[in-house]
């Protein structure tokens, strides 16, 4: 491999282009996004941009293009920004129930009634709510058919429904 030497300005490859002009134009939009991960996807996108067009403008002025393909990249990006949320410094106080362990509670009274379930029982439990996968999914999964999952499901909710108390069974999924 032979190495060229380039400088930035006239220059007919892209890719010598990028090598000796990127340093200068990733500094360009770091000063413009403020943020180093941002100025790096600014700078693949107005390159992606520029690309392209290459033939047409690498005769020409090519890092003038690039900087204003930059420049009007980051302006678009700002202005479709949603500024809706503002970040603090300080978590609002959260909302609190009257029983803190009330969540633990409900947690480990349905991991027991769920392990007590035969297993096709709580695949399908497990694949349906947990893995949020559609009955079809599932069925291919377990290698069953549709009806099989949806009758094993409602068995599983039916057995939960019945052994735990009507306090906790309101936290389970419904069919």
């Amino acid at each position: 491999m032979v190495a060229t030497t380039v400088r930035c300005g006239v220059r007919p490859d892209f890719e010598d282009f990028v090598t000796a002009c990127g340093p200068r134009l990733l500094r360009v939009a770091w000063l413009l996004t403020g943020d180093p991960h941002l100025a790096e996807d600014l700078l693949q996108t107005a390159l992606a941009k520029v690309w392209p067009k290459w033939s047409r403008i690498a005769d020409e002025q090519p890092e003038a293009y690039v900087r204003k393909t930059l420049v009007n990249t980051y302006s678009s990006w700002w202005q479709r920004r949603w500024r809706g949320e503002v970040p603090t410094g300080e978590l609002p106080e959260a909302p609190t129930s009257g029983d803190p362990f009330a969540g633990v509670d409900l947690e480990q009274a349905l991991a027991a009634v769920v392990r007590r379930l035969p297993p096709r029982q709580r695949a399908v439990l497990v694949l349906r709510y947990f893995e949020d996968l559609s009955v079809e999914e599932t069925a291919e999964v377990l290698g069953c058919r549709p009806g099989t999952v949806k009758s094993q499901g409602a068995k599983a909710l039916r057995t939960l429904r019945a052994q735990l108390s009507p306090a906790t069974a309101q936290g389970t999924p419904h069919d």
